[in-house]
């Protein structure tokens, strides 16, 4: 469907942008995002193989769409720890707009699952647990949710907890992309492409509210979602979501604006003002020359090499030298 979104007065966001949005005609609410210059230049900065590469960009897509949902100032961190290839991935939100990540990983097993035709996200990440963490600053209480990673992917563990954990109807879709461009007279460009969509039903309509005994926007513990997932709005928002391609969430060409209208036209999509998501990390000479005064005479020492202490940060490679 061509859709001409200057004719409902909507500029798209672009690229590295997430979009909130709303579907009142089906008391869903979510977010939309597209990730491309920032996504390739944390992932070229690693050079990590093509397999860890895309498993991290899911995560990055992934915590976009979650650390973005904060309303307030603080840090939003995804992380999985397990007995897989990839045996963990770091992901930080930090607000407004700050994402970093990385990945740990054993080369000769990650090679073997590619060899093999079998390097899965699932297999990648083998069995183990993922964290959701939100840290809202020092003198507030951090909050931590831990889900089980038994051979599932990202999407899915992330709907496992929402379920689970916080009682919402949740429908998410991640993809990510390796694109190839060329220029005359210029060598093929290679970059990375991500998208994902997620979408809650957050019932506002009396007669949903008070079939699931919920606030407005707000699962209560013990709350059964049995009755919401059979509701017909909800049906619907979840079979729309599903039709979504992987290139619908990872062709440049195709803004995260023209999708929402693409799925949800019929029962009118509202959307709000876009975030920014930036390649910003959180370490500066101070903040590791901070660390290494805890250490003692002898550490330090121990740490040193030709004379320095050289400390390198995992998240953008930036090279400390003391």
């Amino acid at each position: 469907m061509a859709v001409n979104l200057e004719e409902f007065g909507v500029t798209p966001a672009g690229p590295d942008a997430v979009r909130p949005f709303s579907v009142e005609g089906l008391d869903v609410r979510g977010r939309a995002v597209s990730l491309g210059p920032v996504i390739d230049r944390i992932l070229s900065r690693h050079k990590y193989p093509e397999a860890v590469s895309r498993l991290l960009a899911e995560a990055m897509v992934l915590t976009s769409l979650l650390g973005t949902s904060l309303k307030f100032s603080g840090r939003f961190t995804l992380q999985t720890k397990t007995d897989g290839p990839v045996n963990m991935l770091v992901v930080d939100f930090s607000s407004p707009d700050a994402l970093r990540a990385y990945a740990a990983y054993d080369q000769a097993s990650v090679e073997a699952l590619v060899a093999d035709g079998t390097a899965s996200p699932e297999n990648l990440l083998g069995r183990g647990h993922l964290a959701l963490t939100i840290d809202q600053g020092r003198h507030m209480q951090r909050y931590q949710g831990l889900v089980e990673l038994d051979g599932v992917s990202l999407e899915e563990v992330a709907r496992r907890y929402f379920d689970r954990s916080e009682q919402i109807p949740t429908q998410i879709r991640l993809a990510v992309s390796e694109l190839f461009t060329r220029e005359e007279g210029h060598e093929p460009r290679h970059s990375w492409q991500a998208g994902g969509i997620i979408v809650q039903f957050l019932p506002e309509a009396p007669d949903r509210m008070k079939k699931a005994d919920m606030d407005p926007g707000d699962a209560p513990d013990g709350t059964s979602t049995h009755e919401l997932d059979e509701d017909d709005a909800w049906v619907e928002a979840k079979a729309l979501v599903e039709t979504v391609k992987d290139v619908e969430l990872t062709d440049p060409q195709v803004s995260v604006e023209t999708l929402l209208y693409r799925l949800f036209h019929e029962r009118g999509v509202r959307l709000y003002e876009p975030q920014v998501i930036a390649d910003k990390c959180q370490c500066s000479r101070e903040k590791v020359e901070g660390i290494l005064s805890s250490f003692g005479e002898e550490e330090l020492e121990d740490m040193k090499e030709d004379g320095k202490v050289v400390v390198t940060c995992e998240f953008c490679s930036t090279r400390y030298e003391f």
